[in-house]
């Protein structure tokens, strides 16, 4: 729990560090692929859904979701299929 939840802070560190700043796509693309498979690693692994679902987490998130829709619109097919939206949603 404690390994997820320092993941998730140095992303969300980062990521605020770059606030005002659009992420180029590859960092998108590539912060995507690592979100999504801790979450899905971590939630194997029997981590709790409070743990998994903090605020950390949901600022990520909500980041991660926004930089993407911007990508989406300005730059058609540049994530190629890469997406925040959970496959088992």
């Amino acid at each position: 729990q404690q390994w997820y939840s320092n993941s998730m802070k140095v992303i969300c560190m980062w990521l605020a560090d770059r606030l005002d700043l659009q992420l180029h796509i590859y960092q998108l693309k590539t912060l995507i692929k690592i979100v999504k498979k801790t979450y899905r690693d971590f939630r194997l692994q029997g981590v709790m859904e409070g743990t998994l679902n903090s605020k950390t987490y949901d600022t990520v998130h909500s980041r991660l979701t926004v930089e993407e829709a911007t990508v989406s619109v300005t730059d058609a097919g540049g994530l190629q299929g890469i997406t925040m939206k959970d496959s088992d949603e």
